[in-house]
């Protein structure tokens, strides 16, 4: 009997200690609870005391750098048309769904002031060099390289700022059916971490990628399923729309 008692001690402690280690990810905020990428939802996650927030950026037309999704803000706003053909001023008009506004990435940076890393995916082209200003900027107010991570499927733009900044944590998205074909480039790159589809995520791809040398966080997981896989596969981190289901 005492033995059956300390298996089933050893199980729960082993699955306290996984979720313990386990990097909560905001996913553009807390989406599951605002709309995503606005100041509410960046709010929201820290109220559920996410480990991360990750965003996502474009460069827009008169070249500032705003915290947004969607190629086209149609499906959010109250406008039509492609992001990045719109100046700051005229996208200061356009309503986000809430009665929200689309922010500056340097208004995300604010509100978050370092309680949490952020994690700044460059979903636009051209969006690397502008962004490497921006947090170096930030760098000389005493934030350090630590509290960012960049990524993106843009590999192209992960290549550009690792020439502009030799320093900065990268991480490779993907979205491929292999993970494993990130490799190359995360070694390349010298990146920190491969970020998968959770889908096509199993124990043997996750044990090679971490042999390799790199964390692993898959998005976009939300279901308890799809949480307690992850946790036994044993990756460091997901990108979640619900990080009260995980903490």
């Amino acid at each position: 009997m005492k033995s059956i008692t300390m298996l089933l001690f050893l199980l729960v402690s082993s699955s306290c200690m996984k979720n313990k280690s386990l990097l909560v990810i905001g996913h553009r905020g807390a989406m599951g609870h605002e709309t995503e990428n606005t100041i509410p939802s960046i709010k929201k996650a820290l109220e559920l005391d996410v480990d991360m927030i990750e965003i996502d950026v474009f460069k827009i037309a008169s070249g500032e750098i705003v915290v947004f999704h969607d190629d086209t803000i149609d499906r959010l706003t109250d406008g039509i048309g492609n992001i990045e053909e719109y100046t700051w001023s005229q996208l200061q008009k356009v309503t986000v769904k809430g009665n929200h506004k689309i922010p500056l990435l340097t208004e995300v940076i604010n509100v978050i002031d370092r309680r949490v890393p952020l994690n700044i995916e460059l979903k636009g082209a051209g969006t690397a060099k502008d962004v490497n200003g921006i947090i170096s900027a930030y760098f000389k107010e005493g934030w350090v390289s630590d509290d960012f991570l960049i990524s993106s499927f843009n590999w192209e733009e992960l290549k550009v700022m690792r020439m502009e900044n030799a320093g900065i944590k990268i991480a490779v998205l993907i979205e491929n059916d292999d993970p494993r074909e990130a490799l190359p480039l995360a070694k390349d790159l010298k990146a920190v971490a491969i970020n998968p589809d959770f889908e096509k995520l199993t124990l043997a791809i996750a044990d090679e990628i971490k042999a390799a040398g790199f964390k692993i966080y898959p998005w976009t997981v939300n279901e308890p399923d799809a949480i307690d896989e992850m946790i036994q596969i044993g990756v460091d981190g997901v990108f979640t729309n619900f990080p009260e289901r995980i903490k």
